[in-house]
Parts: C-alpha cells; structure tokens; sequence
C-alpha cells in the first residue's frame, strides 16, 4: 500500500489540476511519485504504440527541479519512458503530448500563482485536459496504490532537446503563409515563467522589433510584479517604448493579457469581441457563437448580440469552456483573465499563438491598438475577494435570498455572481451595474452579510 498526504475523502483535484503551497499544502515530492504511479498506471497503453511514454513539462518555478524527477521516478517505476522538455508552456506540452503519441502529458506549475505554489496538470493522449471522472479514478488508485512494474519492464527517462523549436513552429502555423510581422514594434513580457525562451524566439522568427521584459527567471521571480497578473510595467513600457502592441503573459503562458500603443490595458473579453468579430466576417464562425463564462463583462454579451452573435457562458475556467465548445462545435472561447482558445488551432487556452494572431489582424487593419482592440465599452465590474470564509456558505438560505434580492434591484442594469475561488481560499464576490455607486453600495451588503453568517457559524 503506497502512503499518501491526503485522506480518500479530501479531493486532490481543483478546477485546473492539482495546486498547492509546496510541502505545505497537498504538492509534495511524494504526492508527486503516488500521481506518476496511479496515473501512469491508468494511462498505460491509451496511445497504442509498443512502448508507453509520458511528456513532462515545467515552468521556471524552484520547486520545479524537485518535483520532476519525482514525477519521473514514479511513471518509470509503472513502466512508463518519461520524456522532459524543461521550461516550456503549458499549451506546448498539450500539444506536443499528442502529436509524440504520448499516452499522457503533465505540466509542473502553479499558472499565475507566486513562486512559493506549484502544481500539476494532467493531459490525455489527445492533448485535452482531463475530466471529473477520470481525476476520481486516479486519486482512487493512489490511495489503493499501483501495481509496479517487473524490473526488467521499468521505464526509461530522456530530455527533449527540440521541444521548443517544435513548439515555435506549432504556434507560427497560426499565420498565412508569406505573412510576418516585419514592421511591428511589441513589447513582450515573459513573466519571468515558462515562456521566456519561446517567446522571444517566436517573435524573432516572425520578423517583430521586439523589447522583451521577464525573461529573467532565477526560481523565484516567476509572475512578481510582472507578467498577466501584474501588466502595468509592461504597458507603461509599450508607451515609453511607442510600440505597437505590448502582451503579457502569464507564468505557463496559457492566458495574455495586452496593452495599446496609449499603455492601457487590454483585457481577454476586448480580445474575444475583436476575434469573433473578425471570424465572422470571414464566415469562421459556426452558427455565430462564441463561448465565454459567468465572469464575461456584460458589455461583452451586449456587444455580440449587436452582431447576431450569441454567447454561451460557462463556469470559470477553460477546461469548461472547451467542454461546451465541443459540444456546441463553437470554434471561440475564453475568459477576461486571457484564456483564449481557438479550437482551430489548440485545444487549450494559448497565450503566446492568441498574441501572434491579434498582432497579425493589427498590422493587416493598419489601425493603432487602441482603436482596433476595443470594439465595445465595458459594463463597470467589480471583484472582491473575501478570504477565510467557508466557501459551503454559499448555499446559505440566508445568502441566496439576499443575492436575488440585490439582483432583482439590479434588474437588467447589472448582474452578481458569487463563487468559490478553485485555486484559492477565496470566496469572490463580482458585482456588474452602470453605476458605480450602486456597485459599492451591493458588494458592501453582501459582503458584511457573509462575514456575519460565516462568523455565526463559527460560533
């Protein structure tokens, strides 16, 4: 029987793989070996080709050189041959995981988190994350524990060399042929994370006059005061810099975050009117319909009806907006946070190839950024997040019936959504009107009603 850190009753699982504060939380060297084994164990064999093989990916994290030889240790000991690639983005592990026929693909990192958590996302052979119930059955199997491989069966362990050149030219493809990107100043910040060496080659190769910012990892610097989390440095250099476009990414490099030529910031719902709008001119579109979640500006959603356009919303995260996009067979997805996914080209949101798209529309609209990217006015929205909360007090009567009072106050001006943070001890509360005032003054009703509750209940 293989020991654990976790009960069976607590689930490792969040809403993007497994995240935690590194031998604090549940992200442990050995949590790391019981994954490899129970999931390795499950995968064995899902590709169909002679030998089984898992593709392991990371982001410049310092945990990053502990967890990964723990990961490899444990898919070897199942039999599995491990495949590692070093700093890469998450989307190039998706992708490459299917394209070298791996049976899975696993990245090392905590997404935008600070440096101190870490974490693991897991990939199927055909690069799409996993879902609810395959996550319970390999949870299942590591409290149950694996069965280890002959001796002679043991798995094999080898560095990708070329990972980032197959990568670049994976993400390159996004583009016409003959087309580049000469004549095109940008600003790129790396975030100090997983796409600081891709990142700037892509641009290079495409022909852009480039300045780069947060290429620097040193373990611990990963999306400091930089990157999507924190754009500002990056959109005041676009301005000093009078670049075209600045892009922020974040620490694995799956979302992007823009500034214009002004240095203002340019979120993902900017970016998502501005694609749609473009698809569908070029009949890109099926059934005019994009996917978006329950955190889409309103602004937006009044933006796409404009163009008969109709957007689904789903709960946050873009394994669930890939989920109905397949279903939906919509071709466009994302979140304000910068998730962008066009399921023409990835299966999972993908900074870096969103970036050399909305840089290749740019310079074929010859508009400046500020005119370009911003088709619509937001709805002013407001996010606040109340920690040490229980997050089951969300389905308090008391709770409930307060927030559909304040929404019918709101009535179409606006809209609330309350929801448990999945990568953090967080409730959030967003609140949406046209008038600031009544913003603050429903965000302190419901707040003050939440602590009171949450304080009751302690007591």
């Amino acid at each position: 029987m293989i020991q654990t850190t976790f009960s069976s009753k607590q689930r490792l699982f969040g809403t993007d793989g497994i995240r935690g504060t590194v031998n604090k939380d549940k992200v442990t060297a050995l949590m790391a070996v019981n994954l490899a084994m129970a999931a390795g164990e499950y995968f064995y064999g899902r590709a169909g080709t002679k030998r089984s093989r898992v593709l392991i990916g990371k982001d410049t994290r310092l945990s990053g050189y502990m967890l990964e030889p723990a990961l490899v240790a444990g898919f070897t000991s199942v039999g599995l041959d491990s495949i590692t690639t070093g700093p890469l983005p998450t989307p190039a592990i998706a992708h490459l995981t299917r394209v070298l026929r791996c049976d899975l693909g696993v990245m090392i990192s905590a997404s935008h988190n600070p440096y101190q958590d870490n974490g693991l996302k897991l990939f199927g052979s055909d690069g799409f994350k996993l879902n609810d119930e395959v996550e319970n059955e390999i949870q299942s199997r590591m409290i149950n524990g694996p069965t280890l491989a002959k001796s002679e069966n043991l798995g094999r362990a080898r560095r990708m060399e070329d990972a980032i050149g197959r990568y670049s030219e994976f993400v390159k493809q996004i583009l016409p042929k003959r087309e580049d990107l000469t004549s095109m100043k940008v600003v790129l910040d790396c975030s100090n994370g997983a796409s600081y060496k891709v990142g700037p080659e892509v641009l290079f190769e495409l022909g852009a006059d480039s300045v780069i910012i947060g290429a620097e990892p040193n373990g611990k610097n990963i999306n400091f005061e930089c990157g999507a989390m924190y754009p500002e440095n990056m959109a005041k250099i676009t301005k000093f810099e009078e670049a075209d476009l600045g892009i922020a990414l974040d620490g694995d490099a799956d979302r992007v975050i823009f500034s214009d030529e002004n240095g203002e910031i340019i979120n993902g719902d900017q970016i998502i009117a501005v694609l749609a709008r473009e698809m569908q001119k070029n009949d890109e579109l099926i059934d005019n319909q994009v996917v978006g979640t329950l955190m889409s500006n309103l602004g937006l959603e009044n933006y796409l009806n404009s163009l008969n356009i109709h957007l689904y919303r789903t709960n946050v995260g873009d394994r669930y907006i890939l989920d109905k996009m397949i279903k939906s067979n919509s071709k466009l997805g994302g979140e304000p946070s910068g998730h962008i996914l066009l399921t023409d080209y990835a299966k999972t949101g993908d900074g870096l190839l969103t970036a050399i798209k909305i840089l290749s529309l740019l310079k074929k609209s010859g508009l400046k950024a500020s005119e370009f990217l911003r088709p619509f006015k937001p709805i002013p929205q407001s996010l606040t997040n109340l920690k040490n909360i229980n997050k089951n007090i969300l389905s308090d009567k008391t709770i409930i019936a307060l927030v559909k009072q304040q929404q019918k106050l709101l009535g179409k001006k606006g809209r609330i959504l309350l929801r448990p943070s999945g990568t953090e001890d967080l409730i959030r509360i967003m609140v949406e009107c046209t008038d600031f005032n009544i913003i603050n003054s429903t965000t302190e009703i419901i707040s003050k009603a939440i602590i009171k509750e949450n304080d009751n209940k302690k007591s």
